[in-house]
């Protein structure tokens, strides 16, 4: 465990802030990798499949857990099961690249100073990071890790608790509003990745790539500065 100092951003002169942190927190699809366009098709064959207009599931599917998202448009289907039929067709379909920068930085970090929460099975995340070429982390909390997924703060106070630092000592890296709303509740500091502006007010900075991202190692906690 690596413990530190306050998460309040410092904004410098240079037009950045340096937050001071225990860890990292990772969404993985748009946020490590260039999935978006895998997702969706992969939901759009699931809708085909069931003969379900696509536009409801497209516009609640990003972050959350299939689970969640067959609970609320197709009640009538077996939840599990249709989890499994998604998962199939995600590992049959993926394909995204890294986004710039993320594979340099994760290589940097000491392996117990961070780890990806996702709304992905383990399993597909794993595929997809390796298709990807980043590294696989240490700590990995996946769909099927936690009871209720995200924009419930279970899944960030989960990956929290695994690395051993308390969620306000986390700094977590968002690309969706029920992600960031997620680590949000969950207690966590949050930074958008993508977006020419904030998809929730309380984001201390918005990324366009991880080439913005620049992280020292201090003794005790990592110095992540970010773009003012």
């Amino acid at each position: 465990m690596i413990t530190g100092m306050s998460s309040k951003p410092s904004v410098c002169m240079s037009g950045t802030k340096t937050v001071v942190v225990a860890a990292l927190l990772l969404d993985m699809d748009g946020t490590l990798v260039c999935s978006t366009g895998d997702v969706e098709k992969v939901w759009r064959l699931w809708c085909q499949h069931h003969q379900l207009a696509p536009e409801p599931v497209l516009a609640m599917c990003h972050g959350m857990r299939s689970r969640e998202v067959i609970r609320a448009l197709a009640p009538q289907l077996d939840v599990e099961r249709e989890a499994v039929r998604l998962d199939e067709l995600e590992m049959e379909h993926t394909g995204g690249d890294a986004i710039a920068g993320a594979g340099e930085l994760l290589r940097r970090l000491p392996p117990q100073s961070w780890a990806i929460v996702t709304s992905a099975s383990e399993r597909v995340a794993c595929h997809r990071l390796n298709c990807a070429g980043l590294p696989l982390p240490n700590l990995l909390v996946g769909a099927e890790a936690v009871i209720n997924g995200k924009p419930d703060p279970e899944p960030y106070l989960l990956g929290a608790e695994r690395l051993g630092v308390p969620p306000a000592r986390c700094l977590v890296f968002e690309d969706a509003p029920a992600g960031i709303e997620s680590a949000l509740r969950a207690g966590c500091t949050v930074v958008q990745v993508g977006g020419d502006a904030p998809l929730n007010p309380a984001v201390v900075a918005v990324i366009r790539d991880w080439r913005e991202v620049k992280v020292e190692l201090g003794e005790t906690s990592l110095l992540v500065t970010l773009p003012a």
